[in-house]
């Protein structure tokens, strides 16, 4: 079974190196998809980025949750070797970009869907 993909702030870290699982974007997709985290739980994470002619390639990196008691929050303990941009993935397509290139807007999809923008 493929890992749920959920956007993360590749930034966002606590005193021990891992991503904490708390910004805007994370919680989006976490309610988008209907996840509810848990300790152990394996999760592809990406972030926005682009390859050298400016294009979107996202970084994508496997992160295994934790409940971080020091946070107060989730966070995922992630492989920062293991870091690689999605056109690196054999057969992973940029899910999550429509043909402009930019992220839907998670909370007008319907609408978006309806006019043809996705």
């Amino acid at each position: 079974m493929t890992a749920p993909r959920v956007h993360a702030d590749l930034q966002n870290l606590d005193d021990e190196n891992r991503l904490r699982l708390n910004c805007a974007g994370t919680r989006q997709d976490l309610e988008w998809q209907g996840i509810e985290l848990r300790e152990g739980m394996v999760l592809t994470l990406y972030t926005d980025d682009a390859n050298d002619e400016g294009l979107p390639d996202e970084l994508l990196a496997e992160g295994i949750v934790h409940y971080s008691d020091t946070e107060k929050c989730w966070v995922a303990a992630i492989d920062w070797q293991g870091i690689s941009h999605a056109s690196k993935k054999p057969g992973f397509a940029a899910i999550g970009t429509n043909f402009s290139g930019a992220r839907p807007d998670l909370d007008n999809l319907d609408a978006q869907h309806d006019k043809g923008t996705l």
